[in-house]
């Protein structure tokens, strides 16, 4: 069996995953998966869920979910990956090492990044995690970006930046995706 192409999208909290592979899906028309939605469906409000029973339960469940998910996909999807899913601890999970890897690796995983640039990345995920309902003190963000930035940065996968219209950088994920040679149908 030939498992349909998956196409994903990694980042921090604030980097456009799920507006974008919303927009994205959308224009390739293929199905959108978004991890945080999908655990807030089986196990409720993440915050909550991390408070009662700490990350390192809330990332092994994450895992879990992914390899669910995937395993039972039937057709091409774009998947929005939590925000840590790819600097969890190695150990959380005995598959996932092998599994983070196959994804840096896969030609259709994009890192999405508010700004290349460090400084504006981080500026700009701080701005954007303070707009939403679940996020913490602009100084607990600053320090999640600045200590997750340098994983970001050194997956193999391509990088792309999210400032600027949607439209735009959806246009710069289908250019990227056409060049894998493993581009759906548009």
């Amino acid at each position: 069996m030939v498992r349909p192409r998956v196409i994903h999208l990694i980042g921090p909290g604030g980097a456009g995953k799920s507006t974008v592979g919303h927009a994205l899906a959308r224009r390739l028309g293929v199905a959108f998966i978004d991890l945080d939605e999908e655990f807030k469906a089986r196990a409720g409000d993440i915050t909550i869920y991390m408070n009662a029973n700490g990350y390192h339960a809330y990332a092994r469940q994450n895992v879990r979910s992914y390899m669910r998910r995937l395993g039972a996909l039937q057709e091409e999807a774009v998947i929005a990956l939590s925000s840590g899913f790819m600097t969890y601890d190695p150990d959380i999970h005995a598959g996932y090492l092998a599994l983070r890897g196959r994804i840096a690796t896969n030609p259709t995983t994009f890192v999405l990044l508010p700004s290349l640039d460090y400084e504006v990345c981080v500026r700009e995920t701080v701005r954007r995690q303070l707009t939403r309902p679940f996020s913490r003190s602009s100084e607990r963000e600053e320090e999640v970006i600045r200590h997750r930035f340098e994983a970001y940065e050194q997956l193999p996968a391509t990088k792309v930046a999210t400032i600027g219209p949607i439209d735009a950088v959806v246009d710069r994920l289908l250019i990227l995706l056409r060049r894998t040679n493993t581009s759906p149908r548009q």
